[in-house]
């Protein structure tokens, strides 16, 4: 706790200076994008009035716009420092109450969301832990793709199809609103099923590792039960995953956007996106602050957790490696999806995906049309497939320097560990406002926002894995040794963490192509007539019931591509790597990683040198 306090001070101070410059620049985007505020507010006030001179310069006098952005900022700072968070805009009501009832119902639903996401992650790793509790988990694991397939459901499309079929067809449970806990169900299950597949995928990752340490295998030999050591690989595990915990309850606290407007939900996200459309700058610089605040408590608490978890073995640097002593087999599963994927695309680029066709509007599919048409009679295949030029570019783009920044970033947890937090509470929507005011509108727009956050739990990730990896056996008898910083990062804690970082990166791949979809379908990202996959969603949510084929064919594409995403991440099978395959698990049990019974004792021997040494 005495370390934790020494280095909490720069933390503490590199935090505020992070929050006000967000803040700053909250405060500077109606100037920044260029526009008038006084006539975006006045529009957001009566959008029947005409702007009249007489009328802009009465809401400029009103404001105080006249002093300019810095002066409308210090009223603001000087207020909060009394607990007055100043009026509204637009309502002319009272910001503090009205954002601390948005953070409270967004809290509500968080932790509705959070129980379904551990609900969802334990029955994706339920089979390894079963398995690997009773010493039957195999070395070389085949990558499963059906928790991808949750994992890359958009939010927004989840939430559409549970309010339309069991909200108002079936009417099992309300669809609109917040009065109640029923109201909860829906948009919790919306939000924590896929949020539930990535985690525990991520945990499943991690878990073999875990079952080939000697603890197990020792505890196996005396007859531990199976259900007390899975409850130890769970807890030996969980600590590498708590930071990227705490970024998905505060991403689902403030990124819940999409899924609060389908459902009328008064959320913290919902109130700062249309704070930030309005440019109500006293809300959206409450609501900002909200999220900074709730995500820094959230890091922190997560961190510390995570340290208390471990237990005085990372103190001591003596933590075995989490590293999983054998990659999972590669996988056909990458070929077949793929190939769909590949298949669809190449469909669809031999077609017109501008053509319209008034006479064949909401067509079912058919030979002339094999995934039907849209509301303008637009061929639904060729717009998919020439969309994902679009989508998938700048999906693989992003993803691959979201893991070059993550990781290097992550190198560093004392100078990011701040940045990461304030970053990941700006919600997406928020983050590609920013942007467009920043930058203008354009084709780049809602690239630049989602590249500026999805390094985020990379970063977070790759951080947890070497606070672990600093803290292991070998590492503390390699600088015992002598070995140098720059030794130790090349030869043991990067190929440490590079395999498992990658893994997640291509299981984010899909998350970064839903989050440029959730741009487009909230209108941030491409306009029409762009094939763009989430417009292509936005454009063909009304028309859900109607013809239920224009809106299922992007979102079997985005499932297709997470699919594809996490089975390649355990490798593609080919005749090669099934020869290297067997001549590598030729004599060996199910549970025996190759040559780790000859590894042990060099390592014991190396501990002991290191030790003696020292």
């Amino acid at each position: 706790m005495r370390r934790l306090g020494r280095a909490g001070g720069p933390a503490l101070l590199w935090r505020v200076v992070l929050a006000t410059a967000l803040l700053c620049l909250i405060g500077l985007l109606p100037w920044l994008s260029r526009t008038d505020p006084a006539l975006t507010v006045l529009k957001a006030r009566s959008a029947e009035r005409t702007p009249a001179p007489e009328a802009l310069a009465a809401v400029r006098t009103q404001l105080g716009l006249d002093h300019g952005p810095l002066h409308l900022l210090g009223q603001w700072t000087g207020g909060l420092l009394r607990g007055d968070a100043g009026q509204s805009w637009i309502s002319g009501e009272a910001v503090l109450p009205s954002v601390a009832q948005s953070l409270g119902v967004s809290l509500l639903l968080m932790s509705g969301a959070l129980v379904v996401a551990v609900l969802t992650a334990g029955a994706v790793c339920a089979r390894t832990l079963w398995l690997g509790s009773r010493r039957r988990l195999s070395g070389r694991r085949r990558a499963r793709g059906g928790a991808a397939i949750f994992a890359a459901l958009p939010e927004f499309l989840t939430a559409s199809v549970l309010a339309t079929v069991i909200g108002v067809h079936l009417g099992w449970l309300p669809a609109l609103g917040w009065y109640g806990p029923q109201w909860m169900v829906l948009p919790s299950v919306s939000l924590g099923l896929p949020a539930g597949a990535l985690l525990g995928r991520l945990l499943d990752d991690l878990l073999p590792g875990a079952y080939a340490e000697p603890w197990a295998r020792a505890a196996a030999a005396r007859g531990i039960p199976g259900g007390r050591v899975a409850r130890q690989a769970l807890r030996r595990c969980v600590p590498a995953l708590l930071p990227n915990l705490g970024l998905f309850l505060v991403g689902l606290t403030g990124g819940a956007v999409a899924v609060e407007q389908i459902f009328d939900i008064p959320g913290l996200g919902r109130t700062t996106l249309q704070a930030a459309v309005a440019q109500d700058l006293p809300v959206l610089q409450a609501g900002t602050l909200a999220l900074v605040l709730l995500a820094a408590v959230a890091g922190g608490l997560f961190r510390i957790a995570a340290r208390l978890t471990t237990g005085p073995a990372l103190r001591d640097g003596a933590l075995p490696t989490l590293h999983s002593p054998v990659p999972p087999a590669p996988s056909r599963l990458p070929l077949l999806y793929g190939g769909l994927l590949l298949g669809v695309i190449l469909l669809g680029l031999a077609r017109d995906p501008l053509a319209l066709d008034t006479a064949a509007r909401l067509q079912a599919p058919s030979s002339a049309h094999l995934f039907g048409t849209d509301a303008l009679g637009r061929d639904v295949l060729a717009r998919v497939g020439h969309g994902a030029l679009h989508t998938l570019a700048l999906a693989v783009g992003i993803s691959a320097f979201a893991l070059v920044a993550g990781v290097l970033l992550g190198l560093v947890p004392r100078f990011s560990g701040p940045l990461l937090d304030t970053l990941n509470a700006i919600p997406p929507t928020l983050a590609g406002l920013v942007v467009a005011g920043v930058a203008g509108s354009g084709a780049a727009t809602p690239a630049i926002a989602v590249a500026a956050v999805a390094w985020v739990p990379l970063a977070a990730h790759t951080a947890a894995l070497l606070l672990q990896e600093r803290a292991t056996l070998h590492l503390t008898a390699t600088r015992s040794l002598g070995a140098g910083r720059f030794h130790q990062l090349r030869r043991h804690l990067l190929p440490a963490v590079l395999v498992p970082v990658t893994r997640h990166a291509l299981l984010r791949l899909p998350s970064v192509a839903l989050a440029l979809a959730a741009l487009g379908f909230l209108g941030l990202g491409a306009q029409p007539p762009s094939p763009e996959w989430g417009l292509l969603l936005a454009e063909n949510q009304p028309y859900a019931e109607r013809a239920p084929w224009a809106l299922l064919a992007p979102a079997a594409a985005l499932a297709l591509l997470g699919a594809l995403a996490v089975t390649a991440a355990g490798g593609v099978w080919t005749p090669r790597s099934s020869r290297r395959g067997l001549g590598r698990g030729r004599g060996l049990g199910p549970d025996e990683p190759p040559r780790a019974a000859e590894a042990r004792p060099a390592a014991r021997e190396l501990v002991t040198a290191g030790t003696t040494a020292r």
